[in-house]
């Protein structure tokens, strides 16, 4: 079991490797050719070979306080601000929607309640809050992690209430011929039920937050990638943008696969072709 897991890890792993390939040599071809220009879209040649000189930018905003000694040290700095602010918004978001959606499936009559108020809120873009987040939070990490909350919250809970609504009538039926109580029945039976479909949705809403932290961050939080790259635009450093965009993709990636990893660990009890299904 374990070999083939790690066989399919590397395999995955090649093609992981296969597809990045792919881009850069169809990016590395298009410039080669004159269908892009480096003032535009740098190609990975170019863009690369000027990290260390871009990366002296880092250096230009406090990084939660502290200024950095070097600019490698702001980087990673950079880095771990932006961080931070995606998994805070994402536990918040994600821990409050299971239990909002939970809640709402348990007691029919805050149901009733609060999903007409869901229901408007959903559709508003995260980016709308932007000004009330800066108005309420002020200049911080305050907005940016309201902003990734925001993104997530609301789908988390439409998805928690789908998914408890589609649960198989049998698996209730079994538990409660078995004697087990309301809330046994949502702890033992329901809840682990809908976990494969929760992994996937926060998965999916990870890289939306990824694009709200960004937007945040880029709107006067003081720190982080989403502030370079704003910098990056302003002074119209293509080099410094595309950076900034491998970084975000670089880490983003890696979040996913730690996800996919979390997602086969807790949900122990499927096979693992299954987990591995849910897990692509």
């Amino acid at each position: 079991m374990a070999e083939r897991r790690t066989e399919t890890r590397l395999v995955n792993v090649g093609w992981y490797l296969a597809s990045l390939s792919l881009l850069v040599l169809a990016w590395e071809a298009a410039w080669y050719f004159g269908l892009i220009t480096s003032a535009v879209l740098p190609p990975p040649h170019v863009f690369l070979g000027e990290f260390p000189q871009q990366v002296a930018n880092f250096q230009t905003a406090e990084m939660v306080g502290v200024q950095a000694s070097s600019a490698y040290l702001a980087l990673a700095l950079t880095v771990l601000a932006t961080i931070s602010r995606v998994l805070a918004g994402l536990a918040l978001g994600f821990v409050l929607g299971v239990l909002v959606g939970g809640a709402i499936h348990y007691w029919s009559a805050l149901g009733k309640l609060l999903q007409p108020m869901i229901t408007l809120l959903a559709p508003i873009s995260p980016i709308a809050w932007l000004p009330i987040a800066v108005g309420t939070f002020g200049i911080g990490n305050g907005p940016a992690i309201f902003l990734v909350f925001v993104t997530v919250f609301f789908i988390i809970v439409v998805s928690t209430v789908a998914d408890l609504d589609g649960v198989k009538p049998q698996y209730v039926q079994v538990a409660r011929v078995m004697g087990a109580s309301k809330f046994q029945l949502y702890r033992r039976v329901l809840f682990p039920a809908i976990l494969p479909g929760l992994f996937l949705t926060i998965r999916l809403n990870m890289f939306a937050a990824w694009m709200m932290v960004l937007v945040a961050e880029a709107a006067g939080v003081g720190s982080g990638i989403g502030m370079v790259t704003n910098l990056a635009r302003n002074t119209a450093n293509s080099s410094l943008v595309f950076i900034c965009i491998m970084i975000i993709g670089v880490v983003a990636l890696i979040f996913d696969l730690i996800l996919k990893e979390i997602q086969t660990k807790t949900l122990y009890w499927m096979p693992s072709d299954r987990a591995e299904l849910v897990g692509n």
